[in-house]
């Protein structure tokens, strides 16, 4: 235990109730850095709200949702050029012509634009139609040879690129490409957090797995982080709520899908909104300041993070302590060959510790997801005895 400083962040996400446990070690964030210049975000640090339709569909849609735009408080329009679909056979995006509806609808209210990138050559055609950002999507995140060839493609170039997380939860395929981006000379560089898939079902098209995109902003301080509400949520009326919840979480900024007609939108049609409805969760949605420069309610503040401080250290202390037992236990069982998992030792023991937390108000998965994890190391550490010694 010496050998490592064992540090325990335990984040709960509010939504689905998962508790989720990082043991680190120090050199898991050392030598980590992306040196970035993000002059394209707003100097006030109020949030960056991009919006536009998930796919440019038509020429007069396209102007109709931008143009619509003009008057609300929006940052940069986006638009699907190029979609990458599940199975062939489904709208793949209209192409090459959705550049020039996008880039001379967004001149006319006078925005920025951003297109999603998959391929070198859709970096080539965006940049010479005159887009002013890109975009790195889910699914080509999870391929480094992808996102390696579009690097080197944009050497040369300083435009803003934007980084969505990959499909599955991979940190370190999420970094991975953002420094691939950031070697190739790019330093106006953001992470845009959509989402995971997941095998399980639950109320959205894509988890949120906060506890990662809490992790990613932990690691790079300097990183801009997006939240995309609509690939989260899948449905809209959860935007708010998820957007809110980034905004509580100090997020740089949205990206929320808008379309004049979502009803009859060629893709993703359930989780996009009316600029009209886009206008609504504008207005609700509350920003938080990113400290506090009220000395009365800083000091107590202070006061408060000094009681976290204590009880942290405690924590680490009980966990070295925990181990070391476990150690033992692991070197017993081994001298007079017990087998590692004792089923009903474990059960008495979780349901003891289920009741003790009923008892104290704690919320039960809570308390089941914690001590999942607790016995989860034990049976590693005791495994690790039993095949080498140590």
């Amino acid at each position: 235990m010496g050998k490592y400083l064992i540090i325990y962040w335990c984040f709960c996400n509010i939504y689905t109730q998962k508790f989720v446990c990082f043991l680190l070690t120090p050199t898991t964030m050392q030598n980590e850095h992306l040196d970035l210049k993000n002059d394209w975000l707003q100097a006030n640090n109020t949030p960056y709200i991009i919006a536009g339709p998930c796919s440019a569909e038509t020429e007069e849609q396209v102007w109709s949702t931008i143009t619509t735009m003009k008057d609300l408080n929006i940052n940069a329009i986006r638009a699907g050029i190029w979609k990458p679909r599940t199975r062939p056979g489904g709208f793949e995006g209209v192409g090459e012509v959705g550049l020039k509806w996008l880039v001379e609808a967004a001149a006319h209210i006078k925005k920025p634009t951003m297109v999603e990138i998959a391929t070198p050559q859709h970096l080539e055609i965006a940049l010479k139609a005159g887009v002013d950002m890109v975009w790195i999507g889910a699914r080509t995140t999870v391929n480094p040879f992808s996102v390696q060839a579009i690097a080197d493609a944009l050497r040369g170039t300083n435009i803003a690129v934007l980084v969505k997380n990959p499909v599955n939860p991979d940190l370190n395929l999420w970094i991975g490409a953002l420094e691939r981006v950031n070697r190739a000379g790019i330093t106006q560089i953001a992470a845009i957090h959509r989402g995971f898939s997941s095998n399980t079902k639950t109320i959205y098209r894509n988890e949120p797995n906060w506890e990662i995109a809490i992790e990613l902003k932990t690691r790079f301080p300097n990183l801009p982080l997006i939240c995309d509400p609509s690939h989260i949520c899948g449905r809209t009326d959860l935007l708010l709520e998820t957007a809110q919840h980034a905004y509580n979480l100090n997020y740089q900024g949205v990206m929320i899908e808008t379309h004049c007609d979502p009803k009859n939108a060629w893709s993703d049609a359930q989780q996009q909104v009316t600029p009209t409805e886009l206008a609504q969760i504008l207005t609700a949605l509350h920003q938080r300041k990113p400290d506090n420069t009220n000395q009365i309610t800083d000091e107590k503040l202070q006061h408060f993070r000094s009681e976290i401080d204590v009880i942290d250290q405690e924590l680490v202390n009980l966990i070295a302590r925990r181990l070391h037992v476990v150690h033992n236990i692991g070197t017993h069982k081994k001298l007079h060959n017990i087998a590692i998992l004792q089923p009903e030792r474990w059960t008495k023991v979780f349901k003891d510790r289920l009741t003790q937390s009923n008892e104290l108000k704690i919320d039960e998965s809570f308390v089941k997801h914690f001590f999942k994890m607790i016995h989860h190391q034990s049976i590693e550490l005791q495994t690790k005895i039993f095949n080498n010694g140590k």
